[in-house]
């Protein structure tokens, strides 16, 4: 069974920082490819970054290029998400996702596990 828990989530700052982890389990996880997306009320859930099997390759949503960072430690099998200089749009729950067969990474239906999400909250 094939589980992803979110943590680090909270209420930060405008410029502040936070760093998100999702843990992984009951997959092979160097398989993956790993992704976050957010979704912030009313809204649909929007691609933020999302990370290859290797972790050599990266794609970042043009909103948070330059400020958000992604990793993995596929011996932890856990992958990071570090958000620098938070802004109040900023704000959603965010999710971590795991897929195999992608053709670019951004798309909702290209990831097949979904953790439960933690909730941002960037005050102005």
């Amino acid at each position: 069974q094939v589980q992803l828990k979110e943590s680090g989530g909270g209420l930060v700052q405008a410029g502040g920082s936070l760093r998100l982890s999702c843990a992984a389990s009951g997959l092979t996880f160097n398989n993956y490819g790993m992704g976050w997306f957010r979704q912030a009320p009313g809204k649909g859930r929007e691609f933020v970054i999302a990370i290859n099997w290797s972790g050599i390759t990266r794609y970042y949503a043009d909103s948070v290029k330059g400020r958000f960072t992604i990793s993995r430690d596929n011996a932890k099998n856990t992958m990071y998400l570090q958000m620098n200089s938070l802004k109040p749009e900023d704000t959603a729950v965010y999710y971590c996702a795991v897929g195999r067969d992608f053709k670019t990474h951004t798309m909702v239906d290209e990831y097949n596990y979904w953790g439960q999400g933690t909730q941002v909250t960037v005050s102005s």
